[in-house]
């Protein structure tokens, strides 16, 4: 596993993985329609630039499928149903991960405390680099998530804004993606 952080020669390896952006969940999550509003403009900004986006939900016949709205934002991405914390414990979401040859994870969801915590633990122990997407993550108590990303920081995951992680994969104004990314920077703002 190497810590590299997120460049763009590594953009053929990299998967955005929104976790668990269930209505029943987001309603819990303090400030969720801001949560929402981020996670819309990452799903944007990475189908912009052709990065495969991947939805996990957790007990969706119980507890419903992602906001429709997010979904929409990225059509034909996979969605795939859990009972397991870590999407990677799912053995779907593992081989879908396996077969697109994922280097590195973009995590954004819920809960940062619970499943997107244990997904990025399970990630680095599979050798898969991991950022997390800071402004793109909810918990219920801002305390416990706070706690989990310093832990997650400290065993080699990036934390950043979805904002400095695109414009590093971007490198450069000359991106055919970069006037279209500054659109939704603005309109996301």
């Amino acid at each position: 596993m190497s810590s590299a952080p997120v460049h763009p020669s590594s953009l053929s390896g990299l998967l955005l993985l929104c976790v668990d952006l269930q209505p029943a969940f987001l309603k819990a999550i303090p400030d969720a329609a801001e949560l929402e509003r981020r996670c819309s403009f990452v799903i944007q900004a990475a189908v912009g630039m052709k990065i495969p986006v991947m939805f996990s939900e957790q007990v969706p016949e119980k507890l419903g499928g992602t906001h429709v709205d997010l979904l929409r934002l990225a059509p034909g991405a996979a969605v795939f149903g859990k009972t397991a914390f870590s999407a990677l414990a799912d053995s779907g979401i593992k081989a879908a991960v396996a077969a697109q040859n994922v280097e590195h994870l973009l995590l954004c969801g819920i809960e940062t405390s619970v499943c997107v915590h244990q997904t990025a633990v399970e990630a680095l122990a599979s050798g898969i680099d991991v950022t997390i997407l800071s402004d793109c993550v909810g918990a219920r108590r801002a305390g416990d998530a706070s706690i989990c990303l310093e832990a997650l920081r400290r065993a080699g995951v990036h934390v950043l804004p979805a904002e400095t992680v695109f414009y590093s994969l971007l490198h450069d104004t000359s991106h055919p993606f970069f006037r279209t990314y500054t659109q939704l920077v603005k309109a996301h703002a």
